[in-house]
Parts: C-alpha cells; sequence; structure tokens
C-alpha cells in the first residue's frame, strides 16, 4: 500500500523599491504587494515543519504494514504516535491557512487602488495580476480543505488498526478514500503552483508597465 503524499511549494519573489520618491497610486500598490509576501512568509516556515512530520508518519505507517497481528500491541502503540504526529500537522495547517488569509485581506486592499489607475498596460496588467492572486487564494482554500480532510481520514485507519478485530476489507476501503484525497490534493497543489509562478510573472510586468525601477530578488 502506498501513501501519496505531497507538500506544498510557494515562492514570492521579493521586491526592493528603487528611488521612492512620492506616494503614487502605484507606489501604494506596491507597499500592499510587499507587505503581502511578509504575511505570507508564515506560511512558508510551515512548510518544512509539515514535511518533517509527514515524514515521521509515513516511516510509522512503514512499520505498521511489516507488522503481523502477533505484534498487535506494537501497532497500537505506533498508531497512537501517528495520530500524535497528525494532531501537530492539523495544528501548523492551521497556522499556515491563517497566514494565507490575512495576507488575502491584506492583497484586496490593491483592488481599490487598481481601479483608480489610468487606462492603460500598467492597468490591465495590474488586473490580471489581482485576478490570478484571488485564484490562488480560492485554490489553496480547495487545498487546505482537501489536507484537512486527509489527515481526519488518516486518523480513522490509524484508529481503525487498534481494532484487533477489523477486517482488511474495511482497512482497503479507507486506505482507498485516503488515496483519493491525496489525488486532489495534488491537483489542487499544482494549480496553485501554477498560479503563483503566473502572479509572480505578472507582479514583475506590472511593475515594467507603471516605470517603476525594482530589483526582484528570489528567496
Amino acid at each position: 500500500m502506498t501513501w501519496k503524499k505531497t507538500v506544498l511549494m510557494f515562492g514570492l519573489l521579493l521586491i526592493v523599491l528603487s528611488a521612492c520618491s512620492s506616494e503614487s497610486t502605484e507606489e501604494k500598490i506596491h507597499t500592499h504587494l510587499e507587505e503581502t509576501v511578509v504575511l505570507e512568509q508564515e506560511f512558508e516556515a510551515q512548510q518544512s515543519e509539515i514535511t518533517e512530520l509527514e515524514k515521521q508518519e509515513q516511516e510509522i505507517y512503514a512499520q505498521v504494514i511489516d507488522l503481523g497481528m502477533d505484534d498487535f500491541e506494537e501497532i497500537t502503540k505506533l498508531s497512537q504516535d501517528a495520530i500524535a504526529l497528525i494532531e501537530e500537522r492539523k495544528e501548523k495547517i492551521d497556522v499556515e491557512s491563517e497566514s494565507i488569509q490575512a495576507a488575502k485581506e491584506e492583497f484586496q486592499s490593491i483592488e481599490a487602488l487598481l481601479d483608480d489607475l489610468e487606462e492603460g498596460d500598467a492597468k490591465t496588467k495590474g488586473e490580471e495580476m489581482y485576478q490570478t492572486m484571488m485564484d490562488r487564494y480560492i485554490t489553496y482554500d480547495d487545498l487546505y480543505e482537501a489536507y484537512k480532510q486527509s489527515l481526519d481520514l488518516e486518523t480513522e485507519l490509524y484508529t481503525l488498526l487498534q481494532d484487533e478485530e477489523v477486517e482488511q476489507e474495511v482497512l482497503n476501503e479507507q486506505i482507498e478514500k485516503i488515496n483519493a484525497t491525496y489525488e486532489q490534493i495534488l491537483t489542487a497543489n499544482d494549480t496553485f503552483n501554477e498560479l503563483t509562478v503566473g502572479y509572480n510573472e505578472l507582479k514583475q510586468a506590472f511593475y515594467e508597465a507603471a516605470n517603476m525601477e525594482v530589483t526582484f530578488e528570489e528567496e
């Protein structure tokens, strides 16, 4: 039995503004965009910790499936350890989600500012950038819900493994449910990553169209 796991990937461009001389509409947009980057840093910080917890849980699962019913006591102990790791992941994914929601609120501040821009390439790029980022946040919500569902299903599986009378068919059905959520996670994750790349490109295009002197540095 193979459990398909995924890690959320994310990378925004850090932008350093050069020769800031006035508080134009473009400058105000820039301020909100970079504050959005700052607010998403907590999201990024959770990634390595979630990945490590996933790795530990995978190792436990590998041990569990190698054991026979004669080792039921050990299976029970390992299953309880796995559930504890899942609870930690739930906490971290919630922190991650809170970071994203705070960043989303900050980012939405540019909508009215974009309306104030004169018609032209900068306004067009800005609106495309805005829509792409909002699509990204919608996709994150889908990703978050699918991941939370997978964690609940994994907890149910480890609970079933602590039942000495559980039938293999029941376990197989539970694993199928888990794998189905993993497929949803993988699909949403791919879309999220594509939108992140697209947003970064549009963000740079917006600054160029607005004639803003910026230097892009990848984290």
